[in-house]
C-alpha cells in the first residue's frame, strides 16, 4: 500500500503539491488524473525518494523509500522510460539493477521474455524507439517481482497492440494483490483500466472513486429523434442546448430524458428515441480541472 500523509512541496515561489493526503490500496488498479503541471510527477517522485518533500511524507508498506531494505523487492517503478544509459543494453542495464538488489541475473532474462524484449536485449537501448523503452521500464519494474508498483504514463509510444497488453498486465498485477499506481493523460485508457481515480489539479486533490461514481453525478445528455427535430429544437430552445446530430437527432442537454419526453408531447412531435448519454471520464475530468489548467488556451480562430 502507498501511503500520503499530508504531502507538499515547494519548488521557491511554486508549491508544485498542496497537502495531499490519500492512500492507494492494493489488489486494484488506482489511475492518477490531472492536467499538465498538476503535481502528478513529482508526488510519484516523492513517493520514491527521488524528490524530498517540504511537508509530510509518502510511505510504502509503511516506510519511506529510504528505509527500505531491499527496494527493487518491494516497489517497482517506470517514470521516465529514457532514463538508461543510452550506450549499455538492455540486458547490462537489466543486470545492473539485479547486482544493486542482489536478484539473480536469470530474472533478467525472464522479464525481458516477458516484455518482449528478448530478441533485442544486446543492443543498445539509445537504439530503442520510446515504445520499446517504456518495455524497457517496466522489465526494470518487474526486476524484484515487488507487490508495489508505479507507473508515469506508461502507455506513451505504444501501439495498440502494446496498450492493450499493458492494460492485461495491469489488471494481472492487481488481480495477484498488488499495488498498481499509474499516472496517465488518456482518459479513454484509464475508463477501461482503473479500479480507482484519483484526480488532483494544481497539486491539490480535487476528488476520487470509480469511473461509475465519478460520472454518475455528472450531467449527461440526451440523444433524441423525432419526426420534426427542428419543432423540437425550438420548443426546447428556452430550457436547453441543442446540436443537430443528423435529419431527424438531436443532442440535448440541460433536461432529463423525462423532461424532453414531457415537452415534446405537450408540443405534439412524435419521439422515435430519447436515450441518456452518461458523460464520459474525459468530459467528467474536464469539468473537475476547468480551474486547474496550468496552460489555458483559445479556440481556433480567435485572437489574443
Amino acid at each position: 500500500m502507498i501511503k500520503l500523509d499530508h504531502l507538499s512541496k515547494q519548488y521557491k515561489d511554486t508549491l508544485a503539491v498542496d497537502d495531499l493526503d490519500f492512500e492507494v490500496k492494493s489488489g486494484i488498479v488506482t489511475g492518477f488524473l490531472g492536467p499538465n503541471g498538476s503535481g502528478k510527477s513529482t508526488t510519484m517522485r516523492m513517493i520514491m525518494g527521488l524528490d524530498r518533500p517540504t511537508k509530510g511524507r509518502a510511505t510504502i508498506n509503511g516506510k519511506v523509500y529510504a528505509d527500505l531494505a531491499s527496494p527493487l523487492r518491494e516497489v517497482g517503478a517506470l517514470l521516465d522510460a529514457k532514463s538508461v544509459n543510452p550506450s549499455r543494453s538492455a540486458r547490462n542495464h537489466l543486470r545492473a539493477l539485479a547486482a544493486s538488489n542482489k536478484i539473480p541475473f536469470q530474472r533478467v532474462d525472464e522479464v525481458l521474455e516477458f516484455v518482449g524484449l528478448s530478441s533485442v536485449a544486446t543492443k543498445k537501448s539509445g537504439s530503442y524507439s520510446l515504445g520499446m523503452s517504456q518495455r524497457l521500464g517496466i522489465a526494470g519494474a518487474l526486476l524484484g517481482d515487488p507487490g508495489v508498483l508505479l507507473f508515469d504514463e506508461p502507455v506513451n509510444g505504444l501501439d495498440p497492440e502494446g496498450i492493450r497488453w499493458i492494460r492485461d498486465f495491469f489488471r494481472t498485477l492487481a488481480n495477484e494483490g498488488r499495488t498498481v499506481f499509474v499516472s496517465s493523460h488518456l482518459m479513454s485508457e484509464m475508463a477501461v483500466t482503473a479500479d480507482e481515480i484519483i484526480v488532483i489539479g494544481r497539486g491539490h486533490f480535487i476528488t476520487s472513486g470509480t469511473v461509475d461514481q465519478l460520472t454518475a453525478t455528472a450531467s449527461g445528455t440526451v440523444l433524441v429523434r423525432s419526426n420534426k427535430p427542428d419543432a423540437l429544437a425550438a420548443t426546447l430552445a428556452s430550457r436547453a442546448q441543442c446540436e443537430a446530430l443528423n435529419d431527424d437527432a438531436l443532442r440535448v442537454s440541460g433536461l432529463s430524458a423525462e423532461e424532453i419526453g414531457t415537452l415534446a408531447f405537450a408540443a405534439g412531435i412524435t419521439l422515435f428515441e430519447l436515450t441518456p448519454q452518461r458523460a464520459s471520464l474525459e468530459e467528467v475530468f474536464m469539468d473537475l480541472t476547468a480551474d486547474s489548467l496550468q496552460y489555458g488556451h483559445q479556440a481556433p480562430g480567435v485572437a489574443s
